[in-house]
């Protein structure tokens, strides 16, 4: 299994910072998954121009590729100004419509107050399920209080994180039998 943590912001800390705990748990409780991390303030991307996906090159063609490649996508973005960055967005019109058909995608958010709690549900979301994916319902949100110089403080928010690495691990696998079964039952 193949699981991409994508930190979702090309500025700050905190998203990374919760990024960071998100991968470790990943290779700590599931040493078998393949994990890679993303950082988009890592990489020089270009803006989308509708191209198909498989044309970019350099990082924008590594970063699309491992995406489309995963199993499953972790994302974490910040909240700015009330919407996720730019930097995120702009994954999403690199990839095809379908790009997640088949992968499961989990996500948290971190933002300065807890007036922002409901723009993973109705921003990120509604974008992920239009590219297909199935979604972890569950997600985490993590707010300015819940960090401390560039650290996470709050133990509940550990534990949260941890939880939504075992559903998009258990839902990922799930998901793979049932896909497997369903193949097994047409090949006769």
């Amino acid at each position: 299994m193949k699981i991409v943590g994508l930190s979702g912001s090309n500025v700050g800390s905190k998203t990374r910072t919760a990024m960071d705990y998100t991968v470790k748990s990943v290779k700590e409780n599931n040493p078998e998954v393949e994990v890679t991390l993303i950082d988009l303030a890592e990489y020089d991307l270009q803006f989308s121009d509708g191209r198909n996906y498989l044309e970019y090159k350099g990082d924008t063609g590594y970063v699309v590729q491992t995406i489309m490649e995963a199993d499953a996508i972790i994302i974490g973005t910040p909240i700015f100004q009330a919407s996720i960055p730019a930097a995120l967005k702009n994954i999403f019109d690199l990839l095809p419509v379908n790009a997640f058909r088949d992968k499961v995608v989990s996500m948290f958010a971190t933002a300065g107050s807890q007036k922002h709690y409901l723009i993973v549900e109705q921003q990120l979301k509604p974008i992920v399920s239009y590219m297909k994916a199935q979604i972890v319902q569950s997600y985490v949100f993590i707010e300015e209080k819940d960090f401390q110089r560039k650290e996470i403080i709050n133990e509940d928010v550990f534990f949260r994180i941890d939880r939504l690495v075992e559903d998009t691990v258990v839902l990922t696998e799930t998901y793979k039998k049932i896909r497997e079964a369903k193949e097994e039952a047409y090949d006769f």
